[in-house]
């Protein structure tokens, strides 16, 4: 189980004495929802927002989200698409123009040939990933998710009435899976498997050689494979990224990639990504997001031409982010009862804490994940995600998409609660 906030919702003290009867007001939840476990990330964020409104100082490592302002031509193309009256309807899939910049950086960037028929633009890349499963999901059907994970997939696989079947890793094999281990969970009824690389929460980055042969195998297995690259131009150490779909036509035809503008121009609340793949998975991934969402924001779209088309990660947000992961990796393994492993990519760290579980912290004891993250955000007010969340429990995420200042003082607190120093 991940760890839940409570909400108080508006108005429990002033419920009428009718909604307690049952009668024709009662209308109970399905029974999809309730099994549906909330975003621990938003949910741990949301927190932090609400502890530093109440004036206390929470340093929060939860967002995943880059510190850095969205850039200024990009702001400036918005206003731009505003201001000329840039805001009604555009087709479900997105905007030509968009689709076309699209498949030229996907051909110029990652050696992959697309039409714009090939493409659909959504409300962000979880939005992608989402209409991807929906459309290749029927009731039943597993869905391989390499463990620890990001924490929507396996509630969006819910949702579509999938089965998610997880394949383990652990910090031991740099959090990567084989083709041995998929081969492992393999049954009659396997339809997809999802990679992310870089990956969140472990930062971890296949090579090309290990991409390829788990992409082979399990194309070669039937399967059809959502490669989540969101994170792929946050990279480190000369790693080179690489998109599966590159490797022949032989994978374009079962490779959906998902990418998107949130973290490599810093527009997380743009709600932009998109989906690239075979022409008749876009087209049924359109039905279905005409009947829910219809087109991404307008003006976003137009933004997002020029996005594209002009660098937008900065060498100064990845020097500082490299600045930062490699000072938080070295605090956190000078600290007595956690290892971290230095990431290949994205902006987490994923630390062992295992070493601290049973061990009197302040005068009290922790035996799992998330009773350390609570009591250290009790303690000193700092905020992780516990590894529950991620389906690996020995672990916490750290976000380093914060400034060097309160990584500094996030781990100052951290190192004097476990090392008995008064703290706040």
């Amino acid at each position: 189980m991940c760890l839940e906030w409570p909400i108080k919702e508006a108005g429990d003290n002033n419920r009428s004495e009718h909604t307690n009867k049952k009668d024709n007001f009662n209308m109970p939840l399905s029974q999809l929802v309730n099994n549906l476990k909330p975003s621990a990330t938003l949910s741990i964020n949301a927190k932090v927002k609400q502890l530093r409104s109440s004036g206390i100082d929470v340093i929060g490592f939860s967002a995943g989200e880059p510190d850095f302002d969205t850039p200024e031509h990009i702001k400036a193309a918005a206003i731009k698409s505003i201001k000329s009256g840039f805001t009604k309807y555009t087709p479900t899939s997105g905007i030509p123009e968009l689709k076309e910049a699209i498949c030229e950086k996907l051909f110029k960037e990652n050696k992959i040939t697309y039409s714009p028929q090939q493409i659909m633009v959504s409300c962000g890349a979880k939005h992608s990933i989402y209409n991807c499963i929906l459309t290749l999901c029927n009731e039943g059907d597993e869905v391989l998710i390499p463990s620890p994970y990001w924490v929507s997939y396996p509630e969006q696989v819910a949702l579509a009435r999938g089965r998610p079947v997880f394949i383990p890793t652990s910090d031991e094999n740099d959090f990567k899976v084989t083709r041995k281990d998929i081969e492992n969970h393999l049954t009659d009824k396997t339809k997809l498997l999802i990679i992310n690389s870089p990956s969140n929460p472990t930062g971890t980055v296949y090579t090309e050689e290990e991409l390829f042969d788990i992409c082979n195998f399990a194309i070669q297995s039937g399967l059809y494979i959502i490669s989540d690259e969101i994170y792929e131009k946050i990279i480190y150490d000369g790693v080179k990224h690489v998109s599966p779909a590159s490797f022949g036509k032989e994978f374009t035809e079962k490779i959906i990639t998902i990418n998107g503008l949130s973290k490599s121009s810093s527009m997380t609340g743009w709600r932009m990504g998109y989906t690239a793949g075979p022409a008749d998975i876009i087209k049924a991934a359109t039905l279905i997001q005409d009947h829910t969402t219809s087109c991404p924001n307008s003006f976003t779209q137009q933004a997002s031409v020029v996005a594209l088309r002009q660098e937008n990660t900065s060498n100064e947000m990845l020097i500082e982010f490299d600045k930062r992961r490699k000072y938080i990796v070295e605090r956190l393994n000078n600290m007595e009862g956690i290892t971290c492993m230095l990431p290949k990519g994205a902006f987490y760290v994923f630390p062992k804490v295992d070493g601290l579980f049973k061990r009197s912290i302040n005068g009290q004891s922790v035996n799992n994940s998330i009773e350390l993250v609570s009591l250290v955000l009790d303690e000193v007010k700092v905020a992780f995600v516990p590894g529950e969340c991620f389906g690996s429990g020995l672990y916490v995420r750290i976000s380093y998409a914060v400034s060097m200042e309160n990584i500094k003082e996030g781990m100052n607190r951290l190192e004097n609660l476990l090392s008995g120093v008064a703290v706040v």
